[in-house]
């Protein structure tokens, strides 16, 4: 989920927010200011049940930006880079660039959150229970009385053994800790949440069938959401169980065809595009350090007429747009990065020098190779190769 404002950062971490916060903000306050803080405050003005509501709606999101939190300290405790956290309809992500490293690290990352909700619950639960001893107010104790519930149900509900929720990768750091085998646990745990999520669907279904409100048809979406989430979690264990191992020297394009700058559009087609099978091509400075990217995606929305004047800086990927990779790294950790400007491809460096570059169809073609040799080949079989250099399939 992107982020649409950047709120800041903590510890290198980047917090952000997705315009679909506002949605369910507004569902927050809408609820708590016009029926549950009416009927707990009785006759006192709406603009205090209106401010009470504000309080605990921002009060609430800041309790989940700390959930998130929880997980993203605990994964950098544990030598997992974090690109950051984006708050959103369905609550945070925190976004984990690498895989956790052990069984225990991956249960403790994903423990974390919810044990931060328990206790951010408690806190609010003794502070309601001591506004109330000094008489400070049921404006007070209804908003802490809140706060208090909202999260212990946070806290339970994600404590459900299913993915994409922490339950479920819980249960899959079990699962790995108890069998050794992580492809399998991620498989399990994603199946779980796809059971979960049809489950809601239909205690959705049913409930606007027989209840009046908006109730059920929020349960069949969170339901629906979670079914594909956890389907999205299974393709991707799948895949990782293929690529584990392979690095990104394994699926890169070694040594690709560069173009500077400064040079036309009009140029780049004439003596780039039209004499190589290529749709990208990195761009490097008069040093030969990478400086952008740039492909045909970005020629296509150029009108014809402007390429003779137009300078292939003027559309690329700025360098900064464009995601760099080592050649040691795992192509697994790359994967969630591959995105945004550059079309699904990112830049091979290696001590400052380009040296290659990674495509969907490098990937792709990798997949393929290793469900092609899974049960072995023939002996005396090699394995098919495109390229100079391309590595034994491991």
């Amino acid at each position: 989920m992107n982020e649409t404002l950047r709120l800041g950062s903590i510890r290198g971490i980047r917090i952000g927010v997705n315009w679909t916060v506002l949605v369910i903000f507004g569902l927050i306050l809408l609820g708590l200011a016009t029926v549950q803080f009416p009927l707990l405050f009785g006759d006192l003005p709406p603009i205090v049940s209106w401010m009470a509501g504000l309080v605990a709606a921002l009060t609430f999101f800041a309790s989940l930006l700390a959930h998130e939190l929880a997980h993203a300290l605990t994964a950098q405790r544990y030598g997992v880079r974090v690109d950051g956290i984006t708050l959103w309809l369905f609550g945070g992500v925190a976004r984990l660039r690498d895989e956790p490293p052990t069984a225990g690290a991956d249960l403790w990352i994903a423990a974390v959150g919810p044990l931060t909700s328990l206790a951010l619950g408690a806190v609010f639960g003794v502070a309601a229970l001591v506004a109330g001893l000094l008489e400070l107010g049921i404006v007070a104790l209804g908003v802490l009385g809140w706060l208090a519930a909202i999260n212990v149900v946070l806290a339970v509900f994600n404590l459900v053994p299913a993915s994409p929720l922490d339950g479920g990768r819980i249960l899959r750091g079990i699962l790995w800790k108890a069998h050794g085998d992580r492809h399998a646990a991620a498989v399990t745990a994603a199946r779980a949440g796809r059971v979960f999520g049809f489950l809601l669907i239909g205690l959705g279904v049913a409930q606007v069938i027989f209840v009046p409100g908006l109730g059920g048809l929020w349960l069949a979406l969170i339901g629906w959401f979670l079914t594909n989430a956890a389907s999205a979690e299974e393709q991707h264990a799948h895949v990782q169980g293929r690529l584990g191992g392979i690095t990104v020297a394994d699926v890169m394009t070694p040594d690709p065809i560069v173009v500077r700058p400064d040079i036309t559009v009009a140029s780049l087609l004439d003596d780039y595009v039209l004499r190589n099978r290529c749709s990208a091509f990195p761009i490097v400075d008069v040093h030969g350090r990478p400086a952008g990217l740039i492909t045909l995606a970005q020629i296509k929305h150029l009108d014809p007429e402007q390429r003779v004047a137009t300078l292939v800086s003027d559309i690329a990927c700025q360098d900064d747009e464009v995601p760099r990779a080592h050649p040691q790294e795992p192509v697994m950790s790359l994967l969630p990065r591959m995105q945004g400007c550059t079309n699904g491809r990112a830049i091979v460096v290696e001590d400052g020098h380009l040296v290659g570059i990674v495509s969907p169809t490098d990937v792709t073609r990798m997949l393929e190779l290793t469900e092609l040799l899974r049960g072995g080949h023939l002996p005396g079989a090699r394995p098919p190769s495109a390229r100079p250099g391309d590595p034994t399939i491991r």
